[in-house]
Order: structure tokens, then C-alpha cells, then sequence
């Protein structure tokens, strides 16, 4: 399916750098998000929120920041919620249309810090992908969590994910990633088939699979500051379940050696 840029600001550049960030029900956290980012003066970064018709008015909340900072912040929207894999899919494949070097997701919840993204663009001179990671040597969770909400979260990393496709990425459902483009080249996002937050973990898998240069650094993964947690139980049990079918899909992608040199 072919992609189309989004329309830039008369006289703007295309896009180096784009922070690519799925809503739903985010309008109270998006505003503020998007001012630490743009604070981070980073040269050629721009903020595509990716947004799932919100019924909380996200959307117009998004329209307004990209008519207040064009070429700046740019909006998709979606006519309805289609899960988290699917947003992210159609944010990438934008985002490489419009020419970006460099993709990076986050939440828009504040559980991913914009102050790390420097850190990270600078690695990318290294690597194909970059991970904001909670378990690795000096990564957090909040202190806020339960240690029943800790278990799970070690449980569908260490355990289920990590031993079921055998992989050595520590945070294998980490959402804070900065990507090179031709990494998700190839990939190839057509190939990605998890709706859901097992997108992550599917993402992770092939990343691996493709023998491509990864590397996690630590990061403090702050609880929402505002609104509600959409990882319900329901939500939880059917990621457990789609790691298997992750494994079943790609079982015929040929496995390449890790550490070749970063793509080009």
C-alpha cells in the first residue's frame, strides 16, 4: 500500500528526525509532551502524533499544537481504535514517507523520558536500533508499582518472551525505541502482524531474527502522571498468547548473525 506525505510547512525541509507518538484518550498529556520534546532543541526533529479518534478530544488537541508549530508537529488521524501495533505501523510508514533518517516512538504518558533521546540519536552513529530499556544495569521501574504489577512485567519479559523466542534483548516489551529508517526498510512493516502491545515483542523478535545491531540503555520508567492505564488483565492474557503466535509466523525467516555492521 502506497503511503503518502503529510503536506510540511511551505519551505521546510523533510523531516530527519520523527518522534512518532500513537494516541488515545491522551489529552491532558499531549500538550505537555510535546513541549519537553520540542525544548530538547534537537535540529530537524519533528512530533507526528498518530492519533485513534479519540473521544476525549485528543485529536483537535494535537490539530492545535501543529497549527501553533508547524513543521514541528504534524497529525494522522485514524477513524477509529485499531490497537496500538496498527497505529504504529501507520506511523512509521508515514514517517518514511515524508523521508525521516531516524523514527523513534514513545508513549505520550510521560513513562518514556524525552531527555534520553539525545543519548540515543548519539548511539545511532553505532547502531540500527536503540532501546530505552527498564531492565538493564541502572534501568527503573516507579516505585509506585505494586510488586504484583513488577512480577508480571518481569514475568512477560524474562520468562515468557525472552525464553519462548529465544532472544537477548532484556526488555523485549520496551515501547521507547529509536530506529534507523533502514532498519524498518528492512524489516519490512508489512510483514508485522500484532495489533496490539504485542507489536513491541514481534518488532523485538525480528530485530533480533534479521541479525540486526541492537542496544538497550537504562531508563526510569515513570508511572502515567495523568488518565488511565489501558494494559488491562484481558489485554495482558492475549499478549502472553500472541508471543506464541509470533514465533509460529516466523518460524521460516531465516535467522542471520548478531553484530554484523549497521545498515547503511
Amino acid at each position: 500500500m502506497a503511503v503518502m506525505p503529510s503536506q510540511r510547512a511551505p519551505g521546510a525541509d523533510a523531516a530527519r528526525i520523527i518522534v512518532v507518538i500513537p494516541t488515545y484518550n491522551e489529552a491532558e498529556n499531549l500538550p505537555g509532551i510535546t513541549a519537553e520534546l520540542t525544548a530538547l532543541c534537537v535540529p530537524g526533529l519533528t512530533v507526528l502524533v498518530v492519533d485513534d479518534n479519540s473521544p476525549d478530544g485528543t485529536g483537535q488537541i494535537a490539530d492545535s499544537l501543529s497549527d501553533r508549530l508547524p513543521g514541528i508537529v504534524e497529525v494522522m488521524h485514524r477513524q477509529e481504535k485499531d490497537g496500538l501495533g496498527r497505529a504504529y505501523v501507520a506511523g512509521f510508514e508515514r514517517a518514511l514517507a515524508d523521508g525521516a533518517e531516524i523514527v523513534i516512538q514513545m508513549d505520550a504518558d510521560f513513562s518514556h523520558p524525552p531527555d534520553v533521546i539525545p543519548r540515543m540519536l548519539d548511539l545511532m552513529r553505532e547502531y540500527d536500533v536503540v532501546v530505552g530499556s527498564r531492565y538493564v544495569p541502572g534501568g527503573q521501574l516507579d516505585e509506585r508499582w505494586s510488586w504484583w504489577r513488577r512480577f508480571l512485567s518481569w514475568w512477560a519479559n524474562e520468562v515468557w518472551s525472552r525464553r519462548i523466542l529465544g532472544l537477548r534483548t532484556r526488555d523485549i516489551t520496551a515501547g521507547f525505541k529509536c530506529w534507523r529508517r533502514a532498519a524498518l526498510l528492512g524489516i519490512g512493516l508489512d510483514r508485522v502482524c500484532s495489533d496490539g502491545y504485542a507489536f513491541q515483542v514481534e518488532m523485538a523478535y525480528l530485530t533480533e531474527r534479521l541479525g540486526l545491531r541492537v542496544t538497550e540503555i537504562p531508563i526510569y520508567f515513570e508511572d502515567r502522571r495523568i488518565g488511565k492505564s489501558k494494559m488491562s488483565v484481558p489485554v495482558k492474557i492475549q499478549g502472553a498468547v500472541d508471543v506464541l503466535r509470533i514465533r509460529f509466523r516466523h518460524r521460516k525467516t531465516a535467522a542471520r548473525p548478531a553484530g554484523r555492521p549497521a545498515l547503511s
